[in-house]
Order: C-alpha cells, then sequence, then structure tokens
C-alpha cells in the first residue's frame, strides 16, 4: 500500500503526530503539553556520559541502517509503532522526509533516534539501544549536529524522565506552534 506522503508530511507541519493504538488502529494526535530538547545551553547531560564520550567508542551516522533503527524503536513490550507505521516511516524515508541517526560500536548499532525533519525543525519519534549509552549518545551528537546545521527546534513530542535528564522541558500547544511556525520558516537538512 502507499501512502499520501503529502498528506502525512502536511498533518505533522500542523503539529499533529502519528501513534497506533493497542489493537495497530493508526490515527492523529496532539499534545496540550508538547516536550522540546534544548537547542541551547539548557541542553545537558550527566558527567558520566562526558567520559563515554571522551572515549569515542561509539562512532555516528545518518541513515546507515534505517530499517533498523525503526525496528529497534518498536521492539518493546507495548509500542506504538505498527507495521502500518513501520510502512509509513518508510516511504517518508524514501522520499527524503524520515532519518535515523545511529550509534555504532564497530560494526554493531548500538542505538539510535528516529525523527522526522521538517524545516528547521527535528521531530522525534523515538529512540532505543542495543549497548548501554547507545541512544544517550545518539542524543548529545543529534543534538550537536542540529545546533551546526542550525535547526530551530528539537520536539521529542511527550516528556519522560530519561529527556528530562538532558534538559527537556515542556511548552504550551500555543508556545509550541509560535516555535513551529518560525522553524518552518527555515530549510535546514541533516546531511
Amino acid at each position: 500500500m502507499k501512502y499520501d506522503v503529502a498528506t502525512i508530511i502536511q498533518g505533522y507541519a500542523q503539529g499533529y503526530f502519528l501513534m497506533a493504538d493497542e489493537n495497530h488502529v493508526l490515527g492523529w494526535y496532539a499534545s496540550r503539553d508538547r516536550t522540546l530538547i534544548p537547542l541551547d545551553t539548557r541542553f545537558r547531560y550527566p558527567k558520566s556520559l562526558r567520559r563515554v564520550l571522551n572515549q569515542e567508542r561509539f562512532s555516528v551516522a545518518i541513515n546507515r541502517d534505517f530499517q533498523a533503527v525503526v525496528a529497534g524503536c518498536a521492539n518493546r513490550e507495548l509500542t506504538w509503532i505498527s507495521p502500518e507505521l513501520k510502512q509509513i516511516y518508510w516511504e517518508l524515508y524514501q522520499t527524503g522526509w524520515a532519518y535515523s541517526f545511529e550509534t555504532w560500536q564497530g560494526d554493531e548499532l548500538a542505538g539510535g533516534i528516529l525523527g522526522i525533519v521538517i524545516g528547521g525543525a527535528f521531530i522525534g519519534e523515538s529512540m532505543f539501544y542495543r549497548i548501554p549509552e547507545g541512544s544517550k549518545v545518539a542524543m548529545v551528537k543529534l543534538v550537536e549536529l542540529l545546533r551546526q546545521r542550525r535547526f530551530v527546534m528539537f520536539d521529542a513530542q511527550m516528556m519522560n524522565p530519561h529527556l528530562e535528564r538532558f534538559g527537556a522541558y515542556g511548552v504550551s500547544d500555543d508556545e509550541y506552534m509560535v516555535l513551529f511556525e518560525k522553524a518552518l520558516q527555515r530549510r535546514c537538512s541533516l546531511l
């Protein structure tokens, strides 16, 4: 089945995101409280992670194994990434909208972040790790890249304790849409 990529991107550009429920029924969702990863000095991470970064155990790549990152993100007891949503992500990837930002330890995928890029917004869909610290290193390296490429925002959609450790903060839907409109005016790329 082919999906209407333009309609899907339009949905994301209006502040919605796709999720499947426990029965794999796909729907559009919005949140009154959105979570952003700061791209400024508010971004932080534990000192123990700084040691891992300094050891350079991990290398980073973009889109080296997109499908493995999607599979890794979906591989959990309760997942909102249904088979249909995996196919949508694949089509978004093939048309240049979806990306995987990956950490590797040698030839082994250590972790990654799945996201969609629209203008100057990186919309983080999910993240996972196979090797401890893999997704954390991906987060730090992705924020560095987003800063270099002059992205306006890193949308993490929903808060969790893991994201809070990096300085993630909540914004109202109104604040989010003002920032998102600014992001849509910018042309940024991960590659």
